[in-house]
């Protein structure tokens, strides 16, 4: 049920957590049912907390568990999923005490590589129905606070 549907509410209302939650979170539902179909068929919305941008290639798994939000526990349960599933290794860094890293398999950039495409067709999709002009204000406006301490 969209979000409108089960809380009545006018849409000069909606805050900015919402605004901004709803279409991220519809995107990781198109992105995984899009792998899905081009063959990544494991891959679940949790996974998404490690393959989002920038990526988990040649990342510590806390660096990782600190992006997502995560317990160092839960993103190594992913990062074991997506290992036993062949999109990623997990080596030691020499000299560092049991510090580890995180490496993309040839499979792991695949799918990097196809959610990058994925994602390029929805930013021509929302372009198409938002105009040009408003898609790149909204990207300009996005970028700011993704420069900003609202960011952090």
């Amino acid at each position: 049920m969209p979000y409108s549907e089960s809380v009545p509410m006018k849409t000069e209302d909606m805050l900015i957590g919402a605004l901004l939650r709803v279409p991220a979170q519809a995107i990781q539902r198109r992105l995984i049912k899009e792998l899905n179909a081009a063959g990544f068929d494991e891959l679940r919305l949790p996974h998404m907390a490690v393959l989002q941008f920038p990526g988990p290639d040649k990342v510590r798994p806390v660096t990782l568990a600190e992006r997502a939000g995560m317990s160092k526990q839960a993103i190594n349960q992913l990062l074991g999923s997506l290992e036993g599933f062949g999109y990623i290794t997990r080596s030691d860094v020499q000299g560092e005490g049991g510090a580890r890293l995180v490496y993309f398999t040839e499979r792991g950039h695949a799918v990097f590589a196809k959610m990058v495409d994925i994602l390029r067709d929805i930013e021509r999709e929302w372009s198409a129905e938002l105009g040009p002009e408003r898609f790149a204000q909204l990207k300009a406006l996005l970028f700011l606070v993704w420069d900003s301490p609202l960011a952090r």
